[in-house]
């Protein structure tokens, strides 16, 4: 078994390099699951472990938080699992999914019916936000005079700047009218979730890979779109626009070839 100790530890050390707390804790439910199902942890018995779930998805999961553990244990020379390079990680077959287009986002506002929905559906397409952190703003958090919110719950734990367009803008002072306090829209995010399916537009998801999408297609900087989505780094930025990567270059390179 695995000493839980030691698995705080993990997580711990993991927050604090500033990677996903969320990843973290799933990675941590999948150790403690581990521990308490293998009394002798070795290559053999943990491979079986993985194995045992006919879900791809999960086997994936198990294995990638075996083979973080492993590396972190390798890293504090920890005497334990030195095979995690020998754990397979199960190969997902990626499906296309949906993308938010303009066309897409004239639909959807016209959609809905109330200043609050109208203001859910302009900052999806503005910002790109989740849905917790869409759940999770206040009133405070929008500086109408400059243009922005601050996204102070994100999948990373740190804060960000997010730029609203003046239909966003617009969307929101109809919404606050006088109000200077409170939750912004006062939902959760499953209301949100239960909302967008309601009205028969797009996930939250969706509306995030738009936004990206849109926003490169329109000349803004990767960097930009990095930094307005939380993103450390531009293998997410990849993830969300590689199916339209082909579109993408020829987009670019139009413009350059009209300048």
């Amino acid at each position: 078994m695995l000493d839980h100790g030691l698995i705080e530890e993990f997580q711990l050390d993991w927050k604090l390099a500033g990677k996903s707390a969320t990843t973290a804790e799933s990675y941590v439910r999948s150790l403690v699951l581990l521990s308490n199902s293998v009394e002798h942890l070795t290559l053999t018995t943990v491979k079986s472990w993985v194995a045992s779930t006919t879900y791809i998805s999960v086997r994936r999961k198990r294995a990638q938080a075996i083979r973080a553990f492993g590396q972190w244990c390798e890293k504090n020379e920890y005497d334990l699992f030195k095979w995690w390079k020998q754990v397979p990680l199960a190969t997902e077959k990626s499906k296309p999914q949906q993308t938010v287009t303009p066309e897409d986002y004239k639909k959807s506002l016209a959609r809905m019916s109330t200043h609050r929905d109208k203001a859910v559906i302009e900052l999806l397409w503005s910002c790109g936000l989740r849905r917790s952190e869409l759940a999770a703003l206040t009133v405070a958090d929008v500086d109408l005079a400059n243009g922005c919110l601050v996204v102070r719950e994100s999948k990373n734990g740190k804060h960000r700047v997010a730029p609203l367009s003046p239909s966003a803008r617009r969307a929101l002072r109809r919404h606050l009218g006088s109000r200077t306090t409170g939750s912004l829209f006062g939902m959760s995010s499953n209301a949100v979730r239960l909302l967008l399916k309601r009205s028969g537009v797009p996930s939250a998801h969706a509306w995030r890979r738009g936004w990206a999408v849109h926003a490169l297609r329109s000349g803004v900087s990767e960097a930009s779109v990095r930094s307005a989505a939380g993103w450390q780094g531009s293998a997410m930025v990849s993830l969300y626009t590689r199916t339209l990567a082909g579109e993408l270059a020829m987009d670019e390179f139009s413009r350059v070839w009209s300048s």
